[in-house]
């Protein structure tokens, strides 16, 4: 059963009486070459792989992508990109909200640390721990550049940080 999610908003070129649906789904298995061509589109480097589920947020076109690839007993949430002109309205939340609510068990992702609080609102944390494989990964990624890993537990809460007065 494929799931689909409705959500309303516009792009920031539209005028703010102009109200878009979006469907938020999985990409069946024919289409995973749109995927690839979305990120072409926009010159991202990012690539669809084949041994992922592939979500999309759709207005017409694809508007927005990721990959959720299980992994250790979890998934892996790579590939997020929405294009320029619907970004800051909520969509990436959005699809990163429908595509979480199917997986059971962790999700796992790697981010840059300034992207730490928007994933924070969606209820990911610092990954405290990793399964090895993607501890491999990241520790490569950092060779490069900044990036942190996040976790998604679905049946735990994010530790609260302890305020420093406590601490003295």
């Amino acid at each position: 059963m494929i799931q689909r999610f409705v959500y309303t908003a516009r792009p920031l070129s539209t005028p703010v009486d102009f109200m878009t649906a979006f469907v938020y789904t999985p990409l069946e298995a024919p289409l995973w070459p749109l995927m690839n061509k979305f990120y072409r589109a926009h010159q991202s480097s990012m690539k669809a792989s084949k041994d992922a589920q592939l979500w999309v947020a759709r207005e017409e076109e694809i508007i927005a992508g990721l990959c959720l690839r299980a992994m250790a007993q979890g998934f892996w949430l790579t590939g997020l990109f929405v294009a320029p002109a619907w970004r800051g309205q909520g969509v990436a939340a959005a699809l990163v909200k429908a595509a979480v609510s199917t997986c059971e068990g962790p999700v796992w992702l790697f981010c840059d640390p300034q992207l730490q609080g928007f994933y924070e609102r969606l209820g990911f944390c610092l990954a405290a721990d990793l399964p090895y494989v993607l501890h491999e990964r990241l520790v490569r990624y950092q060779r490069n550049k900044a990036m942190i890993a996040m976790s998604l537990e679905p049946t735990l809460e994010c530790p609260q940080p302890v305020p420093e007065t406590a601490l003295q």
